[in-house]
Formats: C-alpha cells, structure tokens, sequence
C-alpha cells in the first residue's frame, strides 16, 4: 500500500510540471528546470528586446528622412516655379514691335565694343529688353543741328531749345529714335539725361560736337556729361515680385520640414543607432535647403534687364542640381536604414526563435503526458484503494 501511495504522489508531481508547462507555455520557467538553457534563453530575449527598442528609432529615422525628402521634392516644385516666372519675365520686352525701328536704322545686332564719342560724332544704342540692339550713328544729325544753330545765332539759347533742334533733325533724318527715346537736359550742369520707353534700354555712351554750346568732349572718350535712364517695366517688375515671393515659402518650406525635432533642411544632424552597445550607427548629415542655402538670390533691379533675369535663370537651374543630389543623398541613407531595419526585424526573429527552442514546450506533447498521468493517476488511486481494502479485510480476520 505505501507502494501505491508513493506512486500517486509521484504522479502527481509530474501532473503539477505537466500543467505548469501546459499554462505557461514553457517547458524551463526557471533556472530549477534547466540551468543552462533558462540563462541562455534570457540572454537572447535580452538582446531581442534590446533590438526591438531600436527598430523603434530606426522606424523614426526613416520618418525623419522621409520628412526632408518631400521637402526637397515640394522645395523643387517652387524652384522649378520660380524659373517658369523668369522665363515668362523675359518673354514680356520679346512681344515689343520694333520693326519700324528696324526699318529706319541701319545696324542691326549686338555689338561686341562699347560706342564711344568722338569730337565730332554721337552714337547711341539702343536695347530692346530681350537682348536685342539697335545701334544709329547721330553724327550727321548733330552737325546739321550745329549748322542750323550756327546759321540762326542760336548759341545761346537754353539746352532744351538745343535738344529740341536734335529731335527734330533725328525726325527729318528719317530717323525714330525720337519716339521712343525722351531727352532731357539740365541748364546749369549740361547733363543730359536719355529716357527709354518701357520694353526698352537705352546706353548712351558719348556726346555729339556741342561746340557751340560748350560742351566739346574729348575725342574718342565717353563724355561725363551723358548719362542714362530706363523707363520701369511694370511686367517685369510684377514678375520679379512673384519670385521673390517664391522665394520667401522656400525658406517658410525649409523651416517646416523637421520631423520630432531633426530638421536635415535646416543643417540638423539625425544619428540612428544600429545594435545594442552603439558600435554600429549612421549619421545623416543635413543640409541648408533655403534659398540662401540653395544660393538663390532675389531678383536684381526688378528685372529690368536681360542680364538679371539671366543670372536668376542660372541661379535656378543650378539650385534644381544641388536639389537633385540632395534627394540622391538622402534617398541613399533612407535605403540603408531601412535595409538595417529589415535586418534588425530579421535577427529579433532569429534571437527569439532560439531562446524559445530552448524554454518553450510541445504542447501536443505535454497534453499527451498529462492525458497519461491522468490515467496513471486514476489507476493508482484504484491500486491503492484495492490495497486498502485488502488490509481491512485481514483485519476483520481477527
């Protein structure tokens, strides 16, 4: 009988390991049930969940870099938009008609030297805004004015009345210059001052024989007493405000594109850190993402000239390139993080894989052995109570 007992409460020993496994899951819940697998186990599970924090900062890495590439990639839109407006600013003088002008004067091109005055001539030229130039030698119109003055005792009559006589000698020469060209002069210093209509620039680079007025420059030298002025033109100037415009929500764009933070736009630093004793990690350097930092300058003088509207064309183009290796460069760390998130996910998976190999029960098979202890158990509650009942009745016998 104490035979049959003592196998009971074996049995039900191994029933209480059996359930604990089957509740748990787990077939070392403790260093008591296998030493060397408990304290391994743990230290994988201690490294997947080491891991497994920093796949968090990783997925928030990505995001970061995610927030610069579609900054850049709305920050090229405004760049691309803000060339379009240059290229329709310098469109707008192009629609100008010139043809009758082109008719009357003699040269027509872009001269490679400067004109220059000489005692006896006066050239102007004239540019239209989209670059080209109309260039008239005023030399026999001048003379001519110097012999009407001269033959009408005109010498001391004010500059205005002078200038008048030129306009009118330029008209009767068959020459337009006139009407698209207003000239002004002032009495006491003899400047004077060449006005051009809107869609036009004027350069005036010498002064005609004056001689009877006083005003004789030296020969073949520009003469201080021209100067130049150009009419505003006021599409232009509506373009050029559009730009700087643009401008002002790239810098508003540039600011708004962090992320928690890290703002790589605004030259900010994100370091994403790659396993557990930081021994493996990746800084992302940023960049400045403003149109100071794209070098991209507000439009010069409102864009009256070819010549600004060029630099501003340039400008934009090279900040589409620095755009472009920008979103090369970052495009490159977004693929290395993810692809280290990949891996990190990977080897959590492998790390807890093996510590569960190591702890975790069969199930099938720990319902198995509880299925036979239950029946090892109910026959030796059986044995044990025949047992009894064989004692009670060799004690009857007495």
């Amino acid at each position: 009988m104490r035979t049959n007992l003592l196998s009971l409460q074996n049995t039900q020993s191994l029933m209480d390991m059996t359930q604990e496994r089957l509740s748990t899951g787990l077939k070392v819940n403790s260093a008591i049930d296998n030493a060397a697998s408990y304290y391994t186990a743990q230290s994988l599970n201690n490294r997947a969940n080491d891991l497994n924090a920093l796949l968090d900062s990783m997925g928030q890495g990505i995001q970061t870099i995610q927030a610069a590439n579609e900054g850049i990639e709305a920050i090229t839109d405004f760049v691309e938009q803000a060339k379009a407006i240059a290229n329709s600013a310098r469109d707008v003088a192009s629609k100008t008609d010139i043809k009758g002008l082109q008719a009357k004067f003699s040269d027509v091109g872009v001269p490679t030297t400067p004109k220059t005055a000489t005692g006896t001539s006066l050239e102007f030229e004239v540019t239209r805004t989209d670059g080209t130039t109309l260039d008239k030698s005023l030399e026999d119109a001048v003379d001519k004015v110097n012999a009407e003055l001269e033959a009408a005792d005109l010498q001391d009559k004010s500059l205005d009345d002078y200038v008048a006589q030129v306009k009118k000698a330029i008209e009767a020469g068959g020459t337009e210059f006139a009407k698209i060209v207003d000239i002004k002069v002032d009495d006491k210093t003899g400047k004077i001052t060449f006005t051009a209509k809107a869609g036009y620039n004027i350069k005036a680079t010498g002064a005609g024989d004056l001689a009877g007025l006083g005003k004789d420059p030296d020969a073949g030298t520009p003469t201080n007493d021209v100067t130049s002025t150009v009419a505003v033109n006021t599409d232009r100037q509506k373009y050029a405000l559009q730009f700087n415009e643009i401008l002002t929500q790239i810098d508003n764009l540039a600011k708004d594109a962090g992320y928690k933070g890290i703002n790589l736009l605004q030259m900010n630093t994100l370091t994403v850190i790659f396993n557990e004793d930081r021994s493996s990690q990746i800084e992302v350097k940023g960049t400045d993402a403003s149109s100071v930092g794209l070098m991209l300058d507000e439009a010069v003088n409102n864009w009256q000239t070819n010549e600004d509207i060029e630099t501003s064309i340039r400008q934009t183009e090279e900040a589409i390139s620095s755009l472009r290796i920008m979103a090369s460069d970052y495009g490159n760390y977004y693929s290395i993080v993810q692809n280290r998130q990949s891996f990190t996910k990977s080897l959590v998976n492998v790390l807890t894989e093996g510590a569960d190999n190591l702890t975790l029960a069969d199930m099938n098979e720990e319902s198995a052995n509880m299925l036979a202890l239950q029946t090892r158990q109910q026959l030796a509650i059986n044995s044990l109570s025949l047992a009894s009942q064989a004692a009670q009745g060799v004690l009857q016998l007495f």
